[in-house]
């Protein structure tokens, strides 16, 4: 058997034919064989009928980890746990911050964060495990915990903010979380939405885990929303990585996502809904 094979459970687009629903959002299914770890929960619960359509039993999952607070990562968490039940759940301490967009789709302040209470969740069987640091999971799979950010051109979206006690700041996303899997040919990276900078990340997850060699990206990357400078460093420090698999998806964008695989003719895979990729 493979090493890990990664199914995308829910995305913004489908990409086989078999009964699936897209939404704006991310949730993806980790198979180790001896464990399965959901990566996200995507934003309507779309996760629970792509998952019968593939013939995936949502109620074997051992863990959940969440990537932020974002209410297309967290929103069909709710509809998980009612099939599921009690399961332990991996996230940073103030994943229930609340969450804003200022002018997202022309409108005001809009909320963006986790769409139900804490209490609520717990309720129907969520053991949250809060963390801010790396925390090795299992061996060789690390979550990474906050991530430094250290490059000057990879910046957050100017368009979230936070309101704290009546004033409009920044919001720097701290909670952003990745996955990072130490296989034998290298790492395996799984990005959320990559808030913190891909470059960032990438870096992070070399120091965390000691592995430098990088085997593939899957995830968001945030490069659609991104600036031109941005997206044109992010591209020449991919070309010096050596992967063998990018598999970007979610808020990648489809403008970005069509560069990247004529940037990465070899290495590029997509990520839609109903894909699996093994290694």
């Amino acid at each position: 058997m493979s090493e890990l094979k990664v199914t995308v459970l829910v995305e913004n687009t489908v990409g086989i034919s078999v009964g699936l629903l897209s939404e704006w959002g991310l949730s993806m299914l980790l198979d180790f064989g001896d464990e399965r770890i959901l990566f996200d929960t995507g934003e309507q619960g779309s996760l629970l009928a792509n998952a019968q359509a593939m013939g995936i039993d949502l109620k074997q999952i051992n863990r959940v980890v969440l990537s932020h607070g974002h209410y297309d990562h967290t929103g069909g968490l709710l509809k998980f746990l009612q099939l599921h039940g009690s399961v332990p759940i991996y996230a940073h301490a103030e994943l229930f911050v609340d969450h804003y967009g200022c002018g997202v789709h022309g409108q005001g302040n809009k909320y963006l964060g986790v769409p139900f209470r804490q209490e609520l969740l717990e309720s129907v069987g969520a053991e949250f495990h809060w963390c801010r640091q790396p925390l090795e999971l299992r061996p060789g799979l690390w979550l990474s915990g906050e991530v430094p950010r250290r490059t000057a051109f990879e910046r957050v979206d100017e368009r979230l903010i936070q309101i704290r006690q009546g004033h409009t700041v920044q919001d720097s996303v701290p909670d952003d979380f990745s996955l990072f899997f130490v296989s034998q040919q290298g790492l395996i990276i799984l990005l959320g939405c990559a808030h913190a900078g891909l470059v960032n990340i990438v870096e992070y997850a070399k120091q965390v885990t000691g592995e430098q060699r990088v085997r593939a990206l899957i995830g968001g990357t945030h490069l659609g929303p991104a600036s031109k400078e941005q997206q044109e460093k992010t591209v020449e420090y991919l070309k010096s990585l050596n992967l063998s698999c990018l598999a970007p998806n979610h808020c990648t964008g489809p403008a970005m996502s069509s560069r990247l695989a004529s940037e990465f003719p070899h290495q590029f895979a997509w990520a839609n809904a109903g894909h699996t990729l093994e290694f």
